[in-house]
């Protein structure tokens, strides 16, 4: 027999071929009062196969009466008494045959009833739009809700179904039910079977697109439909054995559970062949989420059978932090490897320099879990990388992180600095070096105070840090501007001729040397500021007292020819103050400041030959 719902039923009794002998009713048996119990349930029962039976409607014994369900229910439950003890009585009576045959409508009867009430719960499971997940996680919320309230209902058949014999009917209707709910509910959220073949033939855009929507998939889906399920599974087989539970839960969530844990895992292996910097922080996502979620996939999936579900998050686990692993190499190999040629006017920031930090900064933010992922796949300490005295670990300043993630921060950020020291070797003038070097080690130091970075790196490194950005500064400002200051001997014995002459040729060289650095910027406010303070500092002072000790004589000596000094102390100032590093000038790499003195020519660039030795990355 095949019921309406496609379940098939298995004959709870095995007939006689032989017609039965008349009963002979046995003592202790009260044969008026079990054709009393079997005669009150045949009337409910049949009452229900008969009357309230179409072929085009079903006629729901629950909802149409709940005082009829309640006493279809009872009869049901005093049929089984008086079947039991019918068999214990007398087993071959014309009773028990009736009892058995009744039995076998009342649960074709509430099998369909069962599938009833769990279909009419899944009413509002369909959103409209498939692709929100928000929606979609509602409705799960929703149909969970209904189930609930449909529990009674439910809880009442199985115990009825499973005490008369029929667990596996029972059992069968709600696992293959539920398992399209959990299926479909997977589906709407966005999760699908993908081969790992398929995922790497697939564009990176769209891979990304799946991730993230995975990521809102597993909160959903841990959170709602995978706990809702146990827990209505736990709630309606409540009073069947643990091992009933256990098997419909696994039946209906196993699979879909395997498939949902099992898309990271073809993500990573995908992105650990080839991988990309910029894709680090979805796969970071996907790790996070897993861990976040693995207390909850360990409850729920607790069951032995369901193993399999608990090791593919841990295998998932192992194979993103493979791939993020291989990401942060390659992040340092292609700082390595850049190879531009181009020279970033003025001597700012390079490209290179914001787009890393930017990177770290970000990186950071992961540290907490980072620290898992490195420390699991340092095969050795990244400390012993590090120059000594680099990076002090015992420092106490606040930092919480686990030593390998700051250590490996510090040396990612090192790879970045050496890279900028061989980038200002592009510059011919040297003073352009050291401009920018303390322009990018500002950058870098700035970004690691205001970010996640500070809490990775310590104040100590920072500080010491910004200490070598002032002495860069100060390297750039001794070349480029301290030779004018050479040009104002501090002796008060000078011939108003030589007075005159120096004064000129500090005005020629203030011009030229004002060219020469007029294409320079220093885009950090308080660099900026600090810099023309100081060459302000270095400067002035020795021009204003050369200035008003020599000028009056030098321009009587020039009467003759109408001469004047062209720049007093405070045009001197008004530049160094407001126009300097302005980046309006053109920067003539291959033209070297000359400066003209009665000891010979000097050019900056000669003056700092000797200093190249002490261009290294072990500046940093």
């Amino acid at each position: 027999m095949r019921t309406k719902t496609g379940f098939s039923f298995f004959s709870k009794i095995t007939y006689s071929k032989k017609k039965p002998s008349p009963t002979i009713p046995k003592k202790g048996l009260d044969s008026s009062e079990v054709d009393h119990t079997i005669d009150n349930a045949a009337e409910i029962i049949e009452k229900w196969n008969t009357e309230y039976v179409s072929t085009t409607k079903f006629y729901s014994l629950f909802c149409e009466s709940k005082r009829e369900a309640k006493k279809f229910i009872n009869g049901v439950k005093d049929l089984q008494k008086s079947m039991d003890t019918l068999i214990k009585e007398d087993p071959n009576s014309e009773n028990l045959l009736r009892a058995q045959k009744l039995m076998q409508i009342a649960m074709k009867r509430l099998q369909s009833e069962f599938y009833q009430i769990l279909s009419m719960n899944r009413a509002r499971l369909d959103p409209e739009t498939g692709e929100d997940v928000r929606l979609a996680g509602d409705s799960i919320v929703e149909v969970e809700e209904v189930s609930r309230n449909s529990m009674k209902e439910l809880k009442s058949i199985a115990e009825c179904m499973i005490a008369a014999g029929y667990a596996k009917e029972c059992a069968s209707t709600y696992k293959c039910f539920r398992k399209s709910i959990v299926d479909e509910g997977i589906h709407r959220l966005g999760v699908e079977k993908v081969s790992s073949s398929k995922v790497k033939k697939m564009p990176s855009e769209v891979v990304e697109v799946k991730m993230r929507s995975w990521i809102d998939a597993v909160s959903v889906s841990m959170k709602t439909l995978f706990n809702g399920e146990k827990t209505l599974c736990d709630e309606v087989f409540e009073g069947c054995s643990v091992s009933l539970r256990e098997s419909c839960f696994r039946d209906i969530s196993k699979e879909g559970a395997l498939l949902l844990l099992g898309f990271p895992e073809s993500v990573a292996v995908r992105d650990k062949k080839n991988p990309n910097p910029k894709k680090i922080f979805t796969l970071l996502d996907m790790y996070g989420t897993i861990t976040e979620n693995l207390q909850a996939i360990e409850s729920i999936f607790s069951f032995q059978s369901v193993s399999a579900v608990r090791s593919q998050a841990l295998n998932s686990l192992n194979r993103l932090s493979e791939s993020i692993l291989a990401h942060l190499g390659e992040f340092e190999s292609e700082i390595r490897k850049d190879s531009s040629k181009t020279v970033v006017p003025g001597g700012g920031v390079h490209p290179m320099t914001t787009s890393s930090m930017d990177h770290l900064s970000r990186l950071a933010e992961y540290s907490g879990i980072l620290v898992n992922i490195i420390v699991k796949g340092s095969s050795s300490s990244a400390k012993a990388l590090l120059p000594k005295s680099y990076f002090n670990l015992s420092e106490s300043d606040g930092c919480h992180h686990g030593s390998e993630v700051r250590v490996r921060f510090a040396w990612m950020v090192l790879v970045l600095l050496c890279k900028i020291d061989g980038k200002a070797e592009m510059y011919k003038d040297f003073s352009m070096q050291y401009l920018f070097l303390a322009n990018n080690l500002q950058h870098v130091a700035s970004r690691a105070r205001s970010t996640s970075l500070k809490h990775l790196l310590g104040d100590e490194w920072i500080e010491r840090h910004f200490e070598k950005v002032g002495q860069f500064a100060r390297s750039y400002e001794r070349l480029a501007w301290e030779p004018l200051a050479s040009m104002c001997p501090k002796t008060e014995e000078m011939s108003p001729e030589e007075a005159k002459m120096r004064l000129e040729k500090f005005s020629e060289c203030f011009e030229s040397t004002c060219q020469s650095q007029s294409a320079c910027v220093v885009p950090d406010q308080t660099l900026l500021e600090e810099m023309r303070s100081s060459i302000v500092e270095k400067l002035l002072p020795v021009y204003r007292d050369f200035y008003n000790a020599h000028s009056n004589a030098a321009m009587l000596a020039g009467t003759e020819g109408g001469w004047n000094v062209r720049y007093t102390p405070e045009d001197v100032a008004k530049y160094l103050s407001s126009e300097l590093f302005n980046g309006k000038g053109v920067l003539e790499e291959e033209k070297s400041c000359v400066f003209r003195t009665s000891f010979g020519l000097v050019t900056a660039r000669n003056s700092s030959r000797r200093k190249k030795r002490s261009l290294s990355c072990r500046r940093f």
